[in-house]
């Protein structure tokens, strides 16, 4: 997640250091790609997801055992989805990403009383629909700042195949984020970095699923998880 935000941060710096060198105007390319009503593409990137657990403190009654967990490490995905931007304003966007998220969270259990540990791989793949505001600045020269912030409900395909810890499948989460139009003679090229802040519990307190009961040990350690991502994608529009 560090190694993405000095990325970012790297870019944005050479842009302002251009912005402060370059004062004259250059010949815009599709100078005229921002009166659309409407504008189509698609996007390709990584993210990194986590999972934020509320440990409950939790002390087996029997063996005296308590586990705590924890995310524990970066664990980096593919997104890859489609766009569609209406314009509201000069400097205002809605915009739909729906997109597919492959990836997964590992997670570390580690019980007080003898140091014992186990780990989980929490694969997923979701399904995400973005409902975004973009503000955006004035365009120099080729490249137009911005930045957004909106909700996006999210559903995971895979979630019934977890062991340990299991989550619900809808999620929500809150999404803030910048990024930067860069216009090319053929087409717009938009790098954004995103971060996305679940809303609601994933946590899947009920288990029937346990075919070993003294594996409920692990959710009951649990008292509430909440997923969180962050996202470097590239739109083509």
């Amino acid at each position: 997640m560090t190694s993405l935000k000095h990325i970012y941060c790297l870019l944005f710096a050479m842009l302002f250091a251009l912005n402060g060198i370059a004062q004259e105007r250059k010949v815009q390319n599709k100078p005229y790609i921002d009166e659309r009503q409407f504008h189509y593409g698609f996007f390709v990137g990584v993210h990194d997801q986590s999972i934020k657990l509320q440990n409950s403190g939790h002390i087996d009654s029997n063996t005296g055992a308590q586990w705590t967990a924890e995310n524990d490490g970066q664990n980096f995905g593919f997104s890859v989805g489609i766009l569609g931007d209406w314009k509201l304003a000069t400097w205002l966007n809605l915009r739909l990403s729906p997109g597919l998220h492959f990836g997964s969270k590992h997670i570390k259990f580690r019980n007080l009383a003898d140091g014992e540990t186990k780990t989980q791989d929490m694969k997923s793949c979701y399904i995400g629909m973005p409902i975004d505001l973009k503000v955006s600045g004035p365009r120099f020269n080729n490249y137009r700042p911005y930045v957004i912030a909106g909700i996006a409900p999210m559903y995971d395909l895979t979630s019934g195949k977890q062991t340990l810890l299991r989550s619900t499948p809808y999620t929500t989460t809150l999404e803030v984020g910048l990024g930067c139009d860069f216009y090319l003679p053929y087409f717009k090229l938009i790098p954004e970095l995103k971060f996305s802040f679940g809303l609601n519990n994933i946590l899947r307190k009920n288990r029937p699923d346990l075919t070993d009961s003294s594996q409920y040990l692990f959710t009951q350690s649990v008292d509430r998880a909440t997923f969180n991502m962050i996202s470097l994608c590239f739109y083509f529009e």
